[in-house]
């Protein structure tokens, strides 16, 4: 018998705000954690967060910071890493680390209130008032986006997750005028986001490229952070033979430990000699940058190939004779099945691939000095824990020495680093990576190795770590300077040092006032125990390395490695 149907009247629909139909979705995302700072301009949207009570709110002490935990938690997570901010100023305040994040082609939500719709653009002076806010935010994001009614609200939100997540990724900024936020509407029956397809390679297009490497005997796979979930398909290239050289983006998508893989060491001479006995080089979702090339003037092998989601990567930066558009996961399996059983690698391209690591990590290990002290006792530190570290770098002198490349990373999404060369955002990025490997019981401790100088850019993210327990250890590299920039000034300028010097608190002090653990390091003499102490804490911590009492590094690093032109 046919059931009647229902009277609309009888049917009781859910109202809901704008701002809360955001959250709605975003926790539809899988996301668990956003970060921000609260404001007037977004308080619809952070009121609905706290009523519903499923997503966590991190309160960030700036933008800055905000934007740059939420870059590093998408980065450790694989998640949507949501940042909210204020409109004007507060969204200004975020641009930096929104480069960073594009950069490094983090897919992320830049999530913005804007004044009232009808104030809008008028330049009236009204207060967050920013001219031109979405365009600034166009320059520094992926896309932008304004919310001008909430009819449209879902679909821009819609497409905004599909955008971050399409090649190449990166952070999309929508802005939604406070009265939008506030806007009451039926809530939608469903806010889940629009599916995410992997590019599928072509078939024929795989089958040109299996013949072509099927008769390599030195295969070598460069791998960047587009192949990060592509660790299962890596690993059948290895096991036919071929050796694995990665990005600072792709360490760890196999252990760096593995005998066939050459980790990050990617531009020292040995590794560079090796590559003049590659018969054939296949580059996987890697923009091969210049400070990972020598200014693209490192001596790749001569037959080179190219796989990247994105079609603009074929020809960039070096020429390639090959090149497939599609998902890196999907293409290395296929290409794996058309290969397998038919390559007969040299039985001593193995010995040679070890050998160019070993002197690779000799070579470099010769300029560390003292340092070397410290950086084999984080790796035995970090062999000690149960799952290995997050490791999280901001840009300084100790990070492009040995952090890049020395610590042994065993997973694709374990090295978090400010790949666009911005100082201070280390500190920030660590409390990022902490809690979205909480969030997602991801387990291992986060280690965030920064310089005095960058951390001083944004210290009131101290407090934020500690009021949030961020299971964080605090590894500051304290020269009272700009190291890297003096050591410049010496090669270049003729040792004229000029804005180098820095006051520097004592840090001790600065974290008793947070009632932050805080140990010094004076010398290599403890590093073991102090670093186990560290490990050991529940919450953060800081470990000072006093470089002055440590002494200098044996060799001077002056800026990102170049080749000379001759």
């Amino acid at each position: 018998m046919t059931q009647p149907s229902p009277n609309p009247s009888d049917i009781s629909v859910q109202r809901i705000t704008v701002g809360e139909l955001a959250v709605r979705f975003i926790e539809a995302c899988g996301v668990k954690t956003a970060y921000g700072v609260i404001s007037i301009h977004n308080m619809p949207i952070l009121d609905a967060i706290n009523q519903r009570g499923h997503l966590r709110f991190v309160s960030a002490r700036g933008e800055a910071g905000a934007c740059n935990m939420a870059d590093a938690a998408a980065r450790v997570s694989g998640t949507w890493g949501v940042c909210i901010t204020s409109t004007g100023t507060g969204a200004g305040n975020a641009a930096g680390a929104l480069v960073e994040a594009l950069t490094a082609g983090t897919p992320m939500l830049h999530l913005t209130g804007q004044i009232e719709s009808a104030y809008v653009d008028r330049d009236w002076g009204y207060i967050h008032e920013a001219p031109a806010q979405l365009a600034m935010l166009s320059a520094v994001s992926k896309a932008a986006f304004r919310i001008r009614d909430a009819q449209s609200a879902l679909s821009i939100l819609r497409e905004a997750h599909r955008l971050a997540h399409t090649a190449p990724c990166g952070p999309v900024s929508i802005e939604i005028p406070i009265d939008v936020q506030a806007h009451v509407m039926d809530a939608p029956t469903d806010v889940t986001p629009l599916p995410l397809t992997p590019v599928p390679p072509d078939a024929h297009r795989l089958d040109v490229l299996a013949q072509r490497l099927s008769q390599a005997q030195r295969p070598m796979l460069w791998l960047g952070g587009g192949a990060r979930h592509a660790g299962a398909a890596v690993q059948r290239f290895i096991d036919m033979g071929w050796a694995v050289v990665t990005s600072v983006q792709g360490r760890g998508i196999v252990p760096e430990q593995h005998p066939m893989s050459l980790g990050a060491f990617n531009v020292q001479k040995p590794v560079e000699a090796l590559y003049a006995q590659v018969d054939a080089m296949l580059v996987v979702g890697s923009r091969l940058r210049s400070n990972e090339t020598l200014n693209y003037k490192l001596q790749l092998p001569a037959c080179r190939y190219r796989i990247d989601a994105n079609p603009l990567a074929d020809q960039r930066a070096y020429s390639s004779d090959y090149f497939v558009q599609a998902d890196a996961s999907l293409a290395l399996h296929a290409l794996a099945d058309r290969l397998q059983g038919h390559m007969h690698t040299d039985p001593a391209w193995p010995g040679a691939v070890a050998q160019a690591r070993q002197a690779a990590e000799a070579t470099v290990d010769a300029t560390l000095g003292p340092y070397v002290t410290l950086k084999d006792s984080l790796n035995r530190a970090a062999a000690k824990t149960a799952q290995g570290l997050w490791w999280v770098r901001d840009i300084t002198l100790s990070n492009s020495m040995w952090g890049n490349r020395s610590l042994w990373l065993d997973h694709p999404r374990a090295g978090v680093h400010a790949l666009g060369g911005g100082i201070g955002q280390g500190l920030a990025m660590g409390i990022g990576a902490s809690l979205a490997a909480h969030a997602h019981a991801l387990g291992r401790k986060t280690v965030a190795l920064v310089g005095d100088g960058g951390l001083m850019l944004n210290p009131g993210e101290l407090a934020c770590a500690m009021q949030e327990k961020a299971q964080l250890v605090l590894l500051v590299m304290n020269d009272q300077r700009y190291g890297v920039i003096q050591n410049i000034q010496d090669a270049i300028y003729g040792g004229r040092r000029c804005y180098v010097d820095l006051c520097t608190p004592d840090f001790s002090l600065l974290c008793a006032s947070l009632k932050m653990p805080h140990f010094l390091l004076s010398g290599p003499e403890n590093c073991d125990s102090v670093l186990a102490q560290a490990l050991a804490h529940d919450g953060p911590v800081m470990v000072e390395v006093d470089m002055t009492s440590w002494g200098p590094f044996a060799t001077k690093f002056a800026g990102p490695p170049r080749k000379d032109p001759t």
